[in-house]
């Protein structure tokens, strides 16, 4: 047996991607293309949404050799996550590469973008798709729903859609019967350490020490594995995410209980709308206005104790990463608030 550290985690994957070689090799299997150069792009993107993600991405700009020989330059946008997450955080993202002029052609005529694929690696199943690799790819038709094939690849088509590779980490079989199989192996969580999840065993017989693309992964990983300051960083994670979920409960619990409480108070608003002219003449219904408008400043004064409720688990956060030896802008990025509200909670400490 030998034991790598559990790339699940995003220090872990972050150092795993970080190699040039690895990132060919695990890039070009979920693609399916023979990829010769890949690097990674900055993240030129803002969340205005001022709240946890426990979505981690990286964008890399990718070279593939087609058959024919010509080289083509695609976006590779990769997103994973531990923790369901809501689409409309994917989309945001999405939508930042499609407003960004960096990833238009600028050389060409018609000013094309460049070809875009976003790959999930979920912690998590999508609904009952058993398939642990999903390949989610456009098509264009005609009228009657027949394949247009002449004049496809097109650019302009290409520039305005994007292929998807979604990847169900819970899905994957334990069995090796391909080269995708093979470099998701490292993900599989039925190979976690019984006591202790920051670690996998994978059976050495099951590799090929000739194979001279997964060594430099297996090695990497175990490398990880027996690195300190790693070590350290997963434990913060798992803290980290320990609040994420937690909060992520509490949050939607409290927008399901607000969101029924405004149902509720439009709809005895559209009761009383009704009956205006009535009091005047009615003492008893304005009083009983006067207890709704009551219940309802409660209702707003509890949302505020929830509010207050939130920002002190945000300056935890803050104080627990600040103690990982994160900087100030770093936390202010990972939790997507600005700089001066994170130096305010160092300050209230």
């Amino acid at each position: 047996m030998m034991t790598i550290a559990n790339p699940i985690y995003d220090t872990v994957f972050k150092y795993l991607m970080e190699d040039e070689r690895i990132a060919r090799t695990i890039l070009s299997a979920l693609l399916k293309e023979n990829i010769v150069n890949v690097e990674v792009r900055p993240h030129e993107y803002t969340n205005g949404q001022k709240e946890i993600l426990s979505i981690f991405r990286i964008d890399f700009g990718a070279t593939v050799l087609k058959p024919n020989g010509e080289k083509q330059l695609i976006l590779i946008e990769l997103q994973k996550t531990w923790l369901p997450t809501e689409t409309l955080r994917f989309r945001q993202y999405l939508g930042v590469h499609y407003q960004n002029p960096k990833n238009i052609v600028a050389d060409s005529p018609d000013r094309h973008a460049l070809p875009m694929v976003a790959v999930y690696l979920l912690g998590h199943t999508v609904g009952e798709i058993e398939e642990p690799v999903v390949y989610v790819r456009h098509q264009a038709f005609n009228y009657e729903d027949e394949p247009v094939t002449r004049g496809i690849p097109n650019k302009f088509i290409d520039s305005l859609n994007h292929d998807s590779i979604i990847v169900q980490i819970p899905r994957l079989h334990g069995k090796i019967n391909n080269r995708l199989d093979k470099v998701l192996s490292i993900f599989d969580q039925k190979r976690v350490c019984q006591d202790n999840q920051h670690y996998l065993n994978l059976d050495d017989e099951a590799f090929d020490t000739a194979d001279s693309d997964m060594q430099p992964i297996i090695h990497r990983l175990m490398m990880a594995a027996s690195n300190i300051e790693m070590r350290q960083n997963m434990n913060v994670e798992d803290e980290y995410y320990s609040i994420i979920k937690e909060q992520e409960g509490k949050l939607y619990g409290l927008e399901k209980n607000l969101a029924e409480k405004i149902g509720l108070l439009a709809e005895k608003d559209g009761l009383l709308a009704e009956k205006d002219g009535q009091l005047a003449e009615k003492d008893g219904q304005l009083a009983e206005k006067d207890g709704q408008l009551a219940e309802k400043d409660g209702q707003l004064a509890e949302k505020d104790g929830q509010l207050a409720e939130k920002d002190g688990q945000l300056r935890m956060l803050v104080k627990m990463l600040l103690q990982s030896g994160q900087t100030i802008d770093a936390i202010a990025e990972n939790l997507h608030i600005d700089i001066e509200k994170v130096k305010a909670f160092i300050q209230s400490e």
